[in-house]
């Protein structure tokens, strides 16, 4: 083994050291390195055991990351774009949904601050929001300027 090359387990570790990723993630990124049949999933398999992997701190990062300026689909996107279990995901949402106004309006608040004078001023204002995955009814009381729920 040479300094050159480092072994599989030597790049999911460098991978890990910069944020959590999931073992799907480690498994798209490495295959190209493999160059025995298995030897990327039992490099994972004991990075997992010793509790470098885990998806748990995925989630949490994820979460921790993005919940102020997305919104729940979006954020439930990119979870499941990271070969999360759907029941893990679904749990990690259940949360968010109870803030999903709050944020939406922190965001709009720090993009916008005023309400939309015009037709064309809200739509944007609207798409804005829609893009960063925000509930459609949430968008239409934050653009509004109905502040309560």
């Amino acid at each position: 083994m040479s300094f050159a090359q480092p072994s599989l387990k030597g790049r999911a570790l460098r991978l890990l050291s910069g944020r959590e990723h999931s073992r799907a993630e480690l498994m798209q990124k490495l295959q190209r390195f493999e160059e025995e049949p298995g030897s990327l999933a039992q490099a994972l398999d004991e990075l997992q055991a010793k509790g470098f992997i885990n998806e748990q701190r995925v989630i949490e990062s994820v979460l921790y990351r993005r919940a102020a300026k997305l919104g729940t689909a979006r954020i439930k996107q990119e979870l499941q774009g990271k070969g999360l279990e759907p029941q893990a995901v679904s749990a990690a949402l259940a949360g968010l949904q109870a803030s999903e106004h709050e944020r939406a309006l922190a965001v709009w608040q720090k993009k916008f601050g005023t309400v939309a004078v015009d037709g064309a001023d809200a739509a944007r204002q609207m798409r804005f929001l829609a893009a960063r995955g925000f509930n459609a009814e949430v968008i239409r009381r934050v653009v509004a300027g109905r502040r309560g729920e």
